[in-house]
């Protein structure tokens, strides 16, 4: 009889299909640096650590090897249930030889195992040396080595991540944890974390790969990343078949990110994204659950409505948590570290433990296949801004997405600014001295209007009120009749919703500035830049109704999204 493949399968059995990104600087995608054993340093007369044990890491075997398995060693108890088990395989005696029957009393109960290379990864002590024949004692040969003597500790996609959960995992009863019986998995990467540094189609640190350790190494991905990863996401999602997508980043950041995908990606699967505050393979690692987590919640349908649509929207899933990805962020890096934002909710499932996922709420943002910024009704073409303050600000047209989608070069620019009491000058609201305390906003209007004609601000204010000082809020509406929309937001994580005491800015609700400035960044592929005024410094009457007219097409997307 022919063996049974999932093609053959009927519909309801096949598994589920799991599109897994490889985002930047992933602790999730992070191991700990390959130290050289203490076996290693005996054989080579090397100094030996102070270690009682060799560190064990994940290798593979190159050819079959038998071993013999002390019975009853697999737990400290278990010699206690010797009645319940059969004969072990064979004993051995005080010289170490192999004998089927028992020699003696006190001769060593033995299994016999027979490992293949076929049969995967195995713990190994870690035997390698540097080339000249020194101990690897970090990732890079010496302190602060530059990146060609260092080596790579983020995995370059998720596929060897998987890998290693599927061999090493175990469920709660002590089965394993076997992923590949819950889905299928094709893996992309998408600005990943560890890159392939030789051959002809070698890649660049900091270009192609974005890591943070070792430390002095550390890069970050900018905008043009951003818009390639988003247009990689989107076309993976078109060729169909994708029951749902898990996004792997940095934990500071995957809400970010998450959140972005949910208010462009146009699709109808869940998007969930995962993180990790301690290494894989490290002592308590929690991104390996986390993974184990979102397979189980997109491999549930939990997310889906009666018509197998999402309803969630864009997701992060954490220490057995299912947050709403616009309305969570990171605030201690240490499980259990993430807080839901804007005080209303936030938490859309819980993982339920030994039973399915329960969602809690439905968000009622638009997300995904119900956004108004998704990729497939973002116009190609908006008007963007152009000139100088002292010389006069015009319109220009800009190309934002083409036949790939987003077009990288045409990135919006947003820039986060904070207020804080007790600036330089403390002004009032009569005289603000705009030269000696706004330096920075004033220069950065005028680099958006020399190179990035899509440019906005988000000014973090009070909480929840997103007010500023005179001089701050003097400086932005400098901003505003640029052609450059303003965002207000309270501080840190608001309950409130900030206010909107001018019409000419925009109130962010209640999300915080790092979210309000990705939802403008959309809202500027969107709509484009505000009318400028021919002065900024001084708009007319009919130059202000303008402006506020173009921000209330801004403001309904963020009482929206």
């Amino acid at each position: 009889m022919d063996a049974v493949t999932d093609e053959m399968l009927p519909r309801p059995a096949r598994r589920p299909r799991i599109a897994v990104f490889a985002g930047p600087t992933a602790t999730i995608l992070n191991t700990p640096d390959l130290v050289t054993s203490n076996k290693a340093r005996v054989r080579h007369g090397l100094p030996l650590l102070p270690s009682r044990f060799d560190v064990l890491r994940s290798q593979r075997l190159a050819a079959p090897v038998t071993l013999y398995v002390e019975a009853f060693s697999a737990h400290p108890l278990e010699r206690e249930s010797a009645g319940l088990y059969a004969p072990p395989d064979g004993w051995l005696d005080k010289e170490g030889t192999f004998h089927q029957e028992q020699p003696f009393e006190d001769a060593t109960p033995v299994y016999v195992v027979e490992l293949d290379p076929a049969d995967g990864l195995y713990p190994l002590p870690y035997m390698a040396r540097q080339a000249d024949g020194s101990a690897w004692e970090e990732t890079a040969a010496a302190p602060f080595a530059p990146a060609a003597a260092a080596r790579q500790t983020f995995y370059p996609d998720a596929r060897r991540l998987y890998e290693e959960i599927d061999r090493f995992g175990l469920a709660d009863l002590g089965a394993p944890v076997e992923l590949g019986s819950l889905a299928e998995f094709d893996f992309f990467r998408a600005a990943p974390s560890g890159g392939y540094t030789s051959g002809p189609d070698a890649e660049r640190p900091g270009k192609d790969f974005f890591v943070y350790y070792p430390y002095h190494l550390q890069s970050e991905p900018g905008l043009a990343h951003l818009a390639e990863a988003t247009n990689q996401v989107q076309a993976v999602l078109d060729t169909g078949g994708f029951t749902g997508v898990q996004w792997l980043e940095g934990s500071p950041t995957v809400d970010e990110t998450l959140y972005w995908l949910g208010l462009l990606v146009d699709t109808t699967v869940p998007l969930v994204g995962h993180a990790a505050q301690r290494r894989h393979q490290s002592a308590s690692a929690d991104g390996d659950r986390n993974v184990v987590d979102g397979v189980k919640f997109i491999a549930s349908g939990a997310a889906l409505d009666d018509h197998g649509v999402d309803r969630l929207g864009a997701c992060v899933i954490v220490d057995e948590l299912v947050y709403s990805a616009r309305d969570v962020t990171k605030v201690d890096a240490r499980p259990g570290g993430y807080e839901v934002t804007g005080g209303h909710g936030g938490v859309v499932a819980d993982m339920g433990g030994y039973g399915p996922p329960q969602v809690t709420y439905l968000p009622a943002r638009r997300h995904t296949h119900r956004s108004d910024l998704r990729l497939t009704v973002l116009p190609d073409r908006v008007p963007g801004v152009t000139g100088a303050l002292d010389t006069g600000v015009s319109l220009v047209d800009v190309e934002t997405k083409d036949a790939g989608g987003l077009v990288p070069a045409a990135m919006p620019h947003v820039s986060i600014t904070k207020y804080s009491r007790y600036a330089a000058t403390g002004a009032g609201s009569d005289h603000p001295d705009l030269s000696d305390d706004e330096v920075e906003i004033l220069a950065r209007i005028d680099a958006g209007l020399a190179g990035a004609p899509l440019t906005g601000f988000v000014c973090e204010g009070m909480s929840p009120f997103g007010m500023a000082d005179p001089a701050k809020n003097a400086a932005l509406g400098v901003a505003v009749f640029a052609g450059m929309p303003v965002v207000r937001t309270g501080r840190g994580n608001t309950g409130g919703m900030a206010y909107r005491m001018d019409p000419a800015f925009i109130s962010g609700n209640n999300l915080t500035a790092t979210k309000a400035r990705l939802l403008l960044m959309a809202a500027l592929l969107k709509f484009g830049a505000l009318p400028p005024a021919a002065d900024p410094f001084h708009p007319t009457p009919a130059e202000y109704a303008a402006t506020v007219r173009a921000v209330a097409r801004y403001q309904v997307l963020f009482d929206t999204h």
